[in-house]
This record gives C-alpha cells, structure tokens and sequence, in this order.
C-alpha cells in the first residue's frame, strides 16, 4: 500500500503558504489541512510550550500514519526554529527542534518539505498588504531575513535528511507555475 503524503509548507510571510496549502487541499483528494500559528509567547515558558504543543502533533501524526489519508500543513515547528534563530523568541529552539525532526523522519509517510520563497522580493511589499494578523510584525526587512534563515534551513534539511524527506524550495512568485511544480513533484494528476 502506497503511504499517504505529509506534506509541510514553510517560508517567510507573504510567501503564499496559505495559498498552496489551499490549492492542494482542493487537488488532492482525501487530504487534511491543517494551519499552526504557533504559541506567541516569546520567554522561557514559551519554548515549554512550543515543546509540550508539538510533542503533541507529533504524537498525533503517528497515530494517524496508517490511515491513508494526505496531510497538508501550513507552518510547523520549523517556523518556531527559525523565529528562534532570527531573535523573534528570548530562548533557542534547536534542542527541541532537532528532537521534534528525528520524530518526523521515522514516521511511516512519504513526507514533502516545500520552503517557499519569492525570487522577486519586492513583491512582499505588495502581499505583505493583506496579511491582517499580528503575531510578528509584517515587514519587508523581516520577510527577507526569514527568506534567508528558511533557505539555510532548508539545505541543512537537505545534507541530513534528504534520504527521508523530499525537500524543496519553490519559487511562489507565478502560482500557475508554482502549482505545476507542485502537481508534477506530488504526481497529482487533474
């Protein structure tokens, strides 16, 4: 039997996360979406419950490993890691991190990691527009320093865990072509 798909979306604000997560929840059939804002504490306590919050998911996406049912996300613990990184949190992550990533790559899923980015940045300025909430600020300046540590990320992901994770990093400037990407990396025939 062919394992269901966990797929996760990641990438800088303004990016169109939400957008694709969306497009595949509606091409691919049988699928859950799930969007994670995270928790916005930023101490000490808050890591404790970005740890407990995703030690929960992780829990939950084992039990859910033999249903055969595609799992979309939009944003998870690497998005906690990399606000972490940037200074966005008083606390690192990594040690959380990297414990929540061996979890992951030992799951039974044929898992994809999409990191989006806009080749042509200035276009932030324009999406950056639409974005309504306020969990960390919406700047241009924050959307390309999280272009880059998401980058960096991304080909970390790749030297260590390419083996057991499809990892890609995909231009969101042009959906049509965004979304032909997508559907001939994730085989999603219309």
């Amino acid at each position: 039997m062919e394992k269901a798909k966990l797929i996760i979306i990641e990438g800088p604000q303004g990016t169109g996360k939400s957008t694709l997560a969306n497009y595949l929840r509606d091409n691919l059939a049988g699928s859950n979406l799930y969007r994670l804002s995270g928790q916005k504490e930023k101490t000490a306590k808050g890591k404790a419950l970005s740890a407990k919050m995703y030690d929960a998911l992780l829990s939950y996406l084992e039990v859910m490993q033999d249903i055969p049912m595609d799992l979309i996300f939009d944003r998870t613990f690497f998005t906690e890691e990399v606000y972490a990184t940037l200074g966005y949190k008083e606390y690192s992550f990594y040690d959380v991190y990297e414990n929540l990533l061996k979890r992951l790559v030992h799951l039974n899923y044929d898992i994809y990691f999409f990191n989006l980015y806009l080749e042509n940045e200035s276009l932030y300025e324009e999406r950056l527009k639409r974005l309504h909430h306020n969990y960390q600020d919406f700047s241009l300046k924050n959307s390309h320093d999280q272009q880059f540590a998401y980058y960096t990320l991304s080909m970390a992901l790749k030297d260590m865990y390419e083996p057991f994770m499809h990892i890609h990093n995909l231009a969101m400037d042009d959906f049509t072509k965004s979304y032909a990407d997508v559907e001939r990396i994730l085989k999603i025939r219309k």
